[in-house]
């Protein structure tokens, strides 16, 4: 018996920890992202590589680890750290013309580790997934570009979603591939 509850208090404090490491590791891995940017001509947003992570935070973390780790990755912006694209940081960015993405990407995560929550996944439906989350967050960021700049819905469409929607699609492709090929190690370490 006493066997039983040091194993399940092992199992415990690996699931804990496996969840804190993974939560901070795709808080750091989206701010990374955050660096590698490109300048998209006639828009305020910059091209990264955050969906990238997002969309997989979701997928390996699940529902709620995956929006914790996102909300975490604000959370740090909020408090002063450089972890927003241009190494920005604080209130006002979080309020600024990418405010909404950053609220899309606790979405999109959420909605992605939903989707994926069963255990046997074809490649179609973690890209479907993938694709879903990927439009939820940019709903997030055309709405917010509507209300900060009071454009138009087509004009922030044109600003704020068609621009970025090749380099997305290569996105997509590319974190499905590798969440498929790491899906069933995942779920044995994070669900």
């Amino acid at each position: 018996m006493n066997n039983t509850i040091a194993l399940n208090r092992d199992i415990i404090t690996s699931k804990s920890l496996n969840a804190v490491i993974g939560v901070a590791f795709f808080a750091l891995a989206t701010a990374f992202g955050a660096y590698i940017r490109i300048p998209v001509p006639g828009t305020p947003i910059h091209m990264t590589l955050q969906t990238f992570f997002v969309a997989l935070s979701g997928a390996v973390l699940g529902r709620k680890l995956g929006a914790l780790s996102q909300a975490s990755y604000i959370f740090l912006g909020l408090i002063g750290l450089p972890v927003f694209q241009g190494y920005g940081s604080g209130p006002a960015y979080v309020f600024g013309p990418t405010g909404g993405y950053l609220a899309g990407f606790m979405a999109a995560s959420f909605v992605i580790g939903r989707m994926l929550q069963k255990n046997a996944l074809s490649a179609h439906k973690i890209a479907v997934s993938f694709i879903t989350g990927n439009a939820i967050l940019y709903s997030f960021g055309v709405a917010w570009l509507m209300i900060i700049y009071r454009v138009s819905f087509i004009n922030a469409v044109n600003m704020g979603l068609i621009p970025f929607l090749a380099a997305e699609a290569v996105k997509v492709f590319a974190a499905a591939f590798i969440y498929h090929a790491i899906a069933s190690r995942s779920k044995s370490i994070f669900s």
